[in-house]
């Protein structure tokens, strides 16, 4: 089944779409938080003569600051609005680079993949576990990282119970007609939000409540827009979570070693890890 067949019956967020209004918002402040945090998570001031791979580039934002941290990049992704965006913020700021391929793609497509080569760099954040199949793609993602290469990529944790209940928040959103989404979102937004206030402010801190949204961009540590992060959080479908031990187990049998990891306290969100292939134990 096809992208535009899974988004019609009701089995795909269209990310692309939402990634196509945050292009809106994007500025240069954005993309240096963007920068930095690639920087800080791979322990790295430069990729300068690296090759790197993005994985579901979906706005093409991690993209874009790996080709200014001096990478040789190649982004694709499964949605072909998202493939647009990365495009667009090629266009932008590094038009006709020779350095930075821009395709349409599916991580679940094992040839595709084997015929990229290997990276310096495979990136993939909040993405694998969009897929439907998520242990999968995190097995095929492992055919594109070299000889002590990295992979740096994120996926939601389980949160058991608050994890199905998401599942279900999720799936229903893709499920309703069209027209009635917007409303579903903005009910459920809504009701998080207030939530989230009265929690700040029965603790004295509704002043930080309102300041994390504004500084979102520095917050998030990834130059995100709070808003649009929303959406993804009601919509985001096809939705699968691990343990941060499940990923590490699964690596650690592959070759690969941890050499960084950011967990959300067991809260909700994405733990992010950064392997290095071990060179002795590459098949």
């Amino acid at each position: 089944m096809k992208h535009h067949d899974e988004v019609a019956t009701g089995q795909r967020f269209e990310f692309g779409e939402n990634w196509r209004r945050f292009l809106s918002v994007l500025d240069d402040r954005r993309i240096e938080v963007a920068e930095a945090s690639l920087r800080k998570m791979l322990g790295v001031e430069t990729l300068s003569g690296m090759k790197f791979l993005d994985i579901g580039s979906g706005s093409g934002l991690f993209s874009l600051a790996a080709r200014r941290l001096g990478a040789k990049v190649h982004s694709f992704d499964y949605d072909p609005s998202s493939v647009a965006c990365t495009a667009e913020l090629r266009r932008r700021y590094f038009p006709d680079d020779p350095a930075w391929t821009v395709e349409e793609g599916s991580v679940l497509d094992k040839a595709y993949l084997g015929s990229l080569g290997d990276f310096d760099v495979v990136y993939s954040w909040g993405v694998l576990h969009h897929t439907g199949a998520m242990w999968q793609a995190l097995e095929n993602a492992v055919l594109s990282v070299s000889d002590g290469g990295k992979l740096f990529i994120s996926i939601y944790n389980n949160q058991g119970g608050w994890s199905r209940r998401w599942h279900w928040i999720k799936r229903t959103y893709n499920r309703l007609p069209r027209w009635l989404q917007p409303v579903y979102a903005f009910a459920m937004i809504s009701l998080r939000e207030c939530f989230s206030l009265a929690a700040h402010a029965a603790g004295g801190r509704a002043g930080m409540y309102f300041s994390n949204i504004y500084r979102y961009a520095e917050t998030s540590q990834r130059g995100m827009s709070y808003w649009h992060d929303q959406l993804d959080w009601i919509g985001g479908y096809p939705f699968e979570v691990a343990k941060p031990e499940e990923i590490f187990d699964f690596f650690s049998c592959r070759g690969f070693d941890l050499k960084r990891l950011k967990t959300c306290a067991g809260g909700l969100g994405c733990n992010e890890f950064v392997f290095v292939r071990h060179p002795s134990l590459k098949e």
